[in-house]
């Protein structure tokens, strides 16, 4: 079995907590109200704000052997720079504020889960990374898309509120593709551990941030 097989079978567990948020269950058949959909982006704009510098962290960190991943990564800051603003784009849509959303401080689930990220790259092993990247793109797929039309119907947005739900759903498609790519050409054993490891606690503090949310309906 490829080393992207396993990861996704031995997080299996951590993944249906995730899943099992009442919020996630909700979201894909429209079953939120606007209250629990604004304070999503909120908690979204406060974790994907740091995508780039993790990815920059990650990547100033990896040893020469794994070169080839610091190249991907080069790739992937292209692709992710700027994505927090598409966040606060569908909040001001969705008529709320969106700069006091940027001045805000993030949920304590939601900090405990980028300073976690960030300690595994910097005390530990920076592939460590990729474990949240698992969480977060494979998460998109399964839910985004098909919860951004539900709520666009039965909240009655426009469509423009809906920006990064509906472009992180496809893109992270091909993201996720690519990842798996880039996951079966690892051969260390610890750097597998590393992966793996952060991807069943990122599992843990991602539904923790969804568990938190007001849920209204």
């Amino acid at each position: 079995m490829n080393f992207y097989d396993q990861l996704q079978l031995d997080t299996a567990a951590e993944r249906q907590h995730l899943l099992d948020a009442p919020v996630l269950r909700r979201a894909p058949e429209g079953r939120i109200g606007l209250d629990t959909y604004l304070a999503f982006l909120g908690q979204a704009y406060h974790h994907v704000r740091h995508t780039v510098p993790l990815l920059m962290a990650c990547g100033a960190r990896l040893p020469d052997r794994l070169e080839w991943l610091r190249e991907a990564i080069a790739e992937y800051i292209d692709e992710e720079y700027g994505h927090q603003e598409w966040i606060l784009n569908d909040i001001a849509a969705c008529g709320a504020d969106a700069e006091a959303v940027r001045r805000s401080r993030p949920a304590l689930a939601t900090e405990l889960m980028v300073s976690y990220v960030y300690d595994r790259i910097a005390r530990h092993n920076p592939v460590s990374f990729f474990g949240m990247v698992n969480v977060l793109e494979g998460t998109s797929i399964t839910v985004a898309s098909q919860a951004a039309h539900a709520l666009r119907e039965s909240l009655g947005l426009p469509a423009q509120a809906f920006t990064y739900l509906e472009s992180h759903g496809s893109l992270d498609l091909e993201h996720i593709q690519l990842f798996a790519g880039l996951m079966n050409r690892l051969e260390d054993a610890d750097d597998k551990a590393a992966v793996t490891h952060t991807a069943k606690v990122a599992y843990r503090l991602y539904g923790d941030i969804f568990r938190s949310l007001p849920l209204s309906a």
